[in-house]
């Protein structure tokens, strides 16, 4: 059985002065999910030519695994704090691994 991995890409366009507390909350974020059962990967990852574009890019067992990391009690709390950080709307993409 080939176990089809769910990858997600969420692009935050954070504002210049916000850098710093965006990346604190983040860390918080990233720790806690990391511990997350079906959790493979989950990194922030700043632009390089770009510093205000930090990208979550994250990898999970499945689908259900991912959607348990929306519902728990961490990202609920924080996701809503980062999005004051942003200069827009995060841009989110979910990939399901095909080979």
């Amino acid at each position: 059985m080939i176990l089809l991995t769910v990858k997600v890409v969420a692009k935050n366009r954070v504002k210049p002065e916000k850098i710093e507390e965006f990346t604190d909350l983040c860390k918080t974020l990233v720790e806690k999910s990391l511990k997350e059962e079906g959790c493979i990967e989950y990194g922030l990852y700043q632009e390089l030519e770009e510093p205000g574009l930090l990208t979550m890019i994250e990898e999970w067992e499945d689908e259900k695994s991912l959607e348990e990391h929306f519902n728990s009690v961490h990202f609920k709390k924080i996701v809503p704090l980062i999005s004051k950080y942003l200069e827009k709307e995060a841009e989110v993409n979910a990939y399901e691994k095909k080979l």
